[in-house]
């Protein structure tokens, strides 16, 4: 005897395996467009924030003179004077900490606090000093050495923010931001810097 096909019964498991598939995909889709709040986001790119930073190297020679001095006049005979060459570098970056995330399904809206220099250094196991004066009436100092490595690292600062470290700093965390939100399925990302308001005096 030939077993009779039922049509009826062969659209209605189509129907069902289709209907699953459907649901099956929609709700992957439904739950990847709410698996991630501002929340998630600043905890996952915050401990790669390293990876953002800007490093400008630097490598100068200081001069260095002073007198003594009365009444803002120099005295004959009391010059002190060193040259001081170094390495160092300067860092700058985005505190991803304090950026501000927004997140609506597959779009996210990132607003960046503005760039600045987080960390200036002279290596000391680079220093060489040349040079130096041997006043018996001004001898050098210790504070003397110290005072013209910290006018030199606002020489270096000011210097790289010319250079435009803090605009490259700006361009890094987007770049790092940017591929991240992508990994994390997002489709349309938008990444801004707060605009700082200028306080009235």
């Amino acid at each position: 005897m030939r077993k009779r096909i039922n049509f009826v019964t062969i659209f209605f498991i189509l129907t069902t395996i289709l209907l699953s598939i459907f649901l099956f995909t929609n709700y992957n889709s439904k739950d990847k467009e709410l698996g991630y709040d501002s929340s998630s986001i600043l905890n996952r790119v915050v401990p790669i924030q390293e990876l953002a930073l800007v490093k400008y190297n630097y490598s100068g020679v200081i001069g260095y003179k002073d007198f003594i001095k009365v009444l803002k006049i120099n005295i004959p005979l009391t010059e002190k004077s060193f040259l001081l060459k170094y390495n160092g570098y300067i860092k700058a970056g985005v505190d991803f900490k304090n950026m501000k995330v927004e997140v609506i399904g597959k779009d996210v809206h990132i607003s960046l606090p503005r760039p600045k220099i987080l960390d200036t250094l002279i290596d000391e196991k680079s220093i060489k000093v040349y040079n130096e004066s041997m006043n018996a009436f001004n001898p050098l100092t210790i504070a003397d050495y110290n005072k013209a490595i910290m006018k030199e690292k606002d020489n270096m600062i000011g210097d790289a923010i010319r250079q435009g470290i803090l605009k490259d700093a700006t361009t890094q965390a987007e770049l790092v931001l940017t591929s991240i939100m992508k990994d994390m399925g997002f489709e349309n990302i938008k990444i801004t810097q707060e605009i700082t308001i200028p306080q009235s005096k």
